[in-house]
């Protein structure tokens, strides 16, 4: 008798890797162009793109077919597929890494990346000085101390 449950979503590794690609390539958007057919460009002389959406494990997810982003991480404890989501969901860390750089997007990219893919924020005190600080106090401040 077999094991119960539902059958695989993706049978081989070279479907699971396609469909991935294809999801990347849906994220691309088409770029703006004027009627002459010229490329119109953003006040940084990037191309504007139209249909573009950023990578996401949730939107992945859903690209695949799966009813949840934990069903899709669900597939990256299946041996055979470790290597394929965990290589997608890389490209999805670099994509939320490249946006840290980026001064409209930055705060979403560090709530992404720590939220998806355990980045911590840490603040780091040397506690090792052994400093002491001195204070001069002058004119009216002087005469209240006293």
């Amino acid at each position: 008798m077999g094991a119960g449950g539902r059958p695989p979503m993706y049978k081989t590794v070279e479907a699971l890797e396609k469909k991935i690609k294809e999801y990347f390539k849906s994220c691309e958007g088409t770029m703006l162009k004027d009627k002459d057919g010229k490329v119109i460009l953003d006040k940084y002389l990037r191309p504007i793109y139209i249909g573009y959406k950023p990578y996401t494990v949730t939107g992945l997810a859903l690209y695949l077919g799966f009813t949840s982003r934990q069903a899709l991480l669900n597939y990256q404890d299946k041996p055979k597929f470790v290597d394929t989501v965990t290589r997608a969901k890389m490209q999805i860390e670099q994509f939320a890494e490249e946006r840290l750089y980026d001064r409209d997007a930055c705060n979403g990219a560090k709530f992404n990346l720590s939220n998806n893919f355990g980045w911590k924020e840490r603040q780091e005190i040397d506690s090792t000085n052994d400093s002491t600080v001195h204070i001069q106090l002058e004119g009216d401040l002087k005469e209240w101390a006293k």
